[in-house]
C-alpha cells in the first residue's frame, strides 16, 4: 500500500501531468490565432497599395471636378455682375424717359382738366349774362 505521502505526491504528479496538458493546448491555439492573425496583416498589407492608388486617384479626379466648379463659378459670378451692368443701363436709359412721359402726361391731363373747368365756369356766365 501507498502511504499518505506517496499518495499526495501520485496526486500532485496527475495534478501537473493535466496542468500541462492544458497549458499545451493552450499554446497550440495561441500560436495558431498568432498565425491568423499574421496572415490577417500580410493580406491586408498586400490589399492597402492598390486601394491608396485608387483614392489617390479619387482625389486627383475630384480636384480636377472642383477646378472645374471653380471655373463655372467664376463664369456664373462675371456674367451676374454683367448682368447686373446692363440692368442698371437699362434702368438708366427707360425710366428717365419713363418718368418725363408720365410727368408729362400728368400735365397734360390737369391742363385738359382746367381748361375743362374753365370752360364750364365761362359758360355758366355766359348763361348768366344773358
Amino acid at each position: 500500500m501507498l502511504t499518505g505521502g506517496e499518495v499526495a505526491a501520485l496526486v500532485a504528479a496527475v495534478v501537473w501531468a493535466v496542468l500541462a496538458t492544458f497549458m499545451c493546448v493552450a499554446l497550440v491555439k495561441l500560436i495558431k490565432l498568432i498565425n491568423a492573425a499574421t496572415a490577417v496583416v500580410s493580406e491586408l498589407g498586400d490589399r492597402t497599395p492598390p486601394l491608396l492608388e485608387d483614392v489617390a486617384s479619387t482625389v486627383e479626379r475630384t480636384n480636377s471636378s472642383l477646378e472645374r466648379v471653380e471655373e463655372i463659378t467664376a463664369n456664373v459670378q462675371a456674367t451676374s455682375e454683367d448682368v447686373s451692368t446692363m440692368t442698371a443701363l437699362t434702368r438708366s436709359v427707360v425710366t428717365g424717359p419713363l418718368v418725363r412721359v408720365a410727368s408729362f402726361t400728368y400735365a397734360v391731363r390737369r391742363v385738359m382738366g382746367q381748361r375743362r373747368a374753365l370752360a364750364v365756369v365761362r359758360s355758366r356766365r355766359r348763361k348768366e349774362n344773358r
